[in-house]
């Protein structure tokens, strides 16, 4: 029998590439997420992908009673990647209560349902805000948590502690914690990516949808960051490279490998890109001219951060492998493909 892996918020970006990759590697995935940010539409890319629909309840994890029922409908769930968030910064800055609401209460019903239906494993969908602007880079896993620059990154600094806290009574759970540097890009096929709802908050869909002509610019915040170019700096990573990391993690944990019953690692390339460098590496790999205005900073970013990625390379064997114009060749792709076939500009 197929290992059975609950992925909550599977439809979204980063899930969905997961799902594939769960998929792809033997396991039967079950899907919770509310659509609140995402399409249902994404489970036919998957099958389309894979071969296999994926099974899929619609429900918003704060509604605790509808969790514990699923907990007793579904008998056999291995372990569980939590991806169910608010992710956006800034949103956060303006909604934070939204925030807290949706990434604290959905964390903690999960975690009681755990703990009320002996499911013992949990990848968590962490984030390199936690590090804030850190002191020294590249950052490694040993930084200091720095005073969060958004309520955004406050929820994934407080769900971490949460996390360490609830471990710490409690030995038979385990979960490893994956903090994210900048997922960009696309499956290879075109066939999922990233589709935010309404305007986009992250850089690369926003190039895209410039590029496609439904956005008449693109902007860039601040270009008086101490950077070489003017530009804030971030570490992008394929979302590819960053969904078989999950599989990574959960292997680890299936497998009996891990250290301790609480563990971290950085998901990055090592390398970081400023905004005007993705730019132009688009247009570059794309041929498509992409027009940008400069305009102010936006409230809650840092000036630049990228990985050191030892420690996931030591212990998950797990290495990026995609190269930045590769990242957004396929992210282009996603964006006509989906253009022509869900929205039109």
């Amino acid at each position: 029998m197929k290992k059975k892996i609950l992925v909550t918020g599977g439809t979204g970006y980063i899930g969905s590439h997961t799902t594939v990759e769960l998929i792809n590697s033997g396991y039967e995935v079950i899907i919770v997420d509310d659509l609140s940010n995402s399409e249902l539409s994404v489970l036919d890319g998957i099958e389309k992908i894979t071969g296999i629909k994926p099974g899929f309840v619609k429900f918003d994890l704060c509604d605790r009673e509808r969790l514990m029922q699923f907990f007793e409908d579904e008998k056999n769930i291995t372990a569980i990647i939590h991806f169910a968030a608010s992710k956006s910064v800034g949103e956060s800055v303006q909604k934070p209560l939204k925030y807290y609401r949706n990434n604290l209460v959905s964390l903690i019903n999960l975690i009681e349902g755990m703990q009320q239906h002996n499911v013992t494993r949990m990848v968590f969908s962490s984030s390199c805000t936690v590090y804030g602007q850190p002191d020294t880079l590249p950052v490694s896993e040993n930084a200091p948590v720095k005073p969060a620059a958004s309520p955004y990154g406050n929820t994934k600094q407080i769900s971490e502690e949460m996390l360490q806290d609830v471990l710490s009574s409690d030995e038979i759970l385990h979960c490893i914690s994956l903090r994210y540097f900048n997922p960009i890009g696309a499956h290879p096929t075109g066939w999922i990516g990233e589709h935010p709802m309404g305007k986009p908050e992250n850089l690369v869909p926003y190039v895209t949808q410039t590029a496609i002509g439904l956005r008449s610019h693109l902007r860039v915040f601040g270009i008086d960051y101490h950077t070489p170019d003017g530009s804030a700096i971030r570490d992008y990573l394929h979302v590819v490279d960053l969904a078989k990391a999950h599989v990574a993690a959960i292997n680890r944990m299936l497998e009996g490998k891990q250290k301790d019953n609480y563990e971290v690692f950085n998901l990055g390339t090592g390398k970081g890109y400023s905004v005007l460098e993705i730019i132009h590496t688009f247009e570059e790999a794309t041929g498509v001219k992409v027009k940008y205005v400069i305009t102010d900073r936006r409230p809650g970013d840092v000036e630049k951060v990228w990985a050191d990625t030892t420690k996931a390379n030591r212990e998950l064997g797990w290495y990026a492998k995609s190269s930045l114009a590769e990242a957004l060749v396929s992210a282009w792709k996603w964006e006509q493909y989906y253009r022509k076939n869900y929205r039109k500009p």
